[in-house]
């Protein structure tokens, strides 16, 4: 067996490990693969591991080798799956391993922006408290995430564990239901009640035909001018025209914002060029902890062991 890793450089830490010698008899992983290098590289293949290489219908039918491809994410949409199955190419993608990542991240940042500390920090490091007539010096001040309503969009793993979280600060956790649903299943509010009611938004939901877009400018009217807007999800949840607007307009008050439409982002991208002050956007990483990676790997390592072994594990369905 065969195996080739496309896009290895997408985990930073060269320390991490994937555990497959007993699987496979020769590996071979590249740090990033263009689409004309595919095949070139894959022509022996019988498992091919890729995060974000595209393999299409036409590429997947040069490659009469292949037997398994590996996803090293959650998300399908870069393989075609129908092909894939026409073709009797088995397809397997990992979850779950992201999760204490994610959720660490969202109030990592929340607590940034209501607890204000490198503002604080600067305080001392400017002499300002030095010179204070006063004990305290209160600068920008600090909100408490007590009592505050958060609503969870996608209420998967991730959204759970962030309930959990927010549960332990003494929030009031919002689960919203799934947009332009009559029915609200029991312990969830209407899609557009939560927005509503909330200060802050956490979006964890897959991006579908449902969710594409789902916040436009509609969503934004609908949340509160003192909002804060949180997106670990998929860029294209969001209408990114919509939240420049939205933002400048202080239809909503901060976004914070670790996908993009396009990634990675083109230098003119509109929320980069035109970056207000009250967004902050970082490069994909809230997935990305050491631990998180490596947890990732060892799934990966584990569909090998049981696809060899006959078993299912993790398949995706064309």
């Amino acid at each position: 067996m065969n195996c080739v890793f496309l896009d290895r450089k997408t985990f930073v830490n060269q320390v991490l490990t994937i555990n497959i010698e007993h699987q496979v008899t020769h590996f071979k992983a590249y740090d990033l693969t263009r689409e004309d290098q595919i095949i070139e590289r894959c022509k022996n293949a019988n498992i091919i591991i890729t995060n974000k290489v595209l393999l299409s219908e036409t590429t997947l039918a040069k490659l009469p080798k292949l037997r398994l491809i590996c996803i090293a994410a959650t998300g399908v949409n870069n393989i075609d799956l129908n092909a894939a199955k026409r073709l009797g190419i088995a397809v397997t993608n990992v979850s779950g391993y992201s999760t204490p990542s994610v959720s660490q991240y969202v109030f990592a940042q929340l607590l940034a922006y209501f607890s204000r500390p490198i503002a604080h920090q600067k305080v001392v490091e400017q002499g300002e408290w030095q010179k204070s007539p006063s004990f305290c010096v209160h600068g920008l001040g600090s909100e408490e995430l007590a009592g505050k309503h958060i609503a969870i969009i996608g209420y998967g793993n991730l959204g759970r564990a962030v309930a959990t979280i927010a549960h332990a600060f003494g929030m009031k956790v919002l689960i919203a239901e799934r947009p332009k649903i009559t029915k609200i299943r029991e312990g969830r509010i209407a899609f557009e009640t939560a927005l509503q009611q909330a200060d802050i938004v956490s979006l964890h939901c897959p991006l579908t035909e449902d969710t594409d877009q789902l916040f436009d400018h509609h969503a934004f009217s609908l949340m509160k001018p003192t909002a804060v807007l949180v997106n670990t999800a998929r860029g294209g949840v969001i209408n990114e025209t919509d939240l420049l607007q939205a933002l400048t307009q202080k239809k909503i008050a901060y976004a914070i914002l670790d996908v993009l439409n396009q990634e990675p982002p083109t230098p003119d991208h509109p929320l980069l060029t035109q970056q207000p002050t009250n967004l902050k956007i970082t490069a994909h990483i809230a997935w990305a902890s050491n631990e998180s990676q490596q947890r990732l790997l060892d799934l990966i390592a584990l569909n090998i062991a049981d696809y060899t072994d006959g078993k299912n594990t993790n398949r995706v369905e064309g």
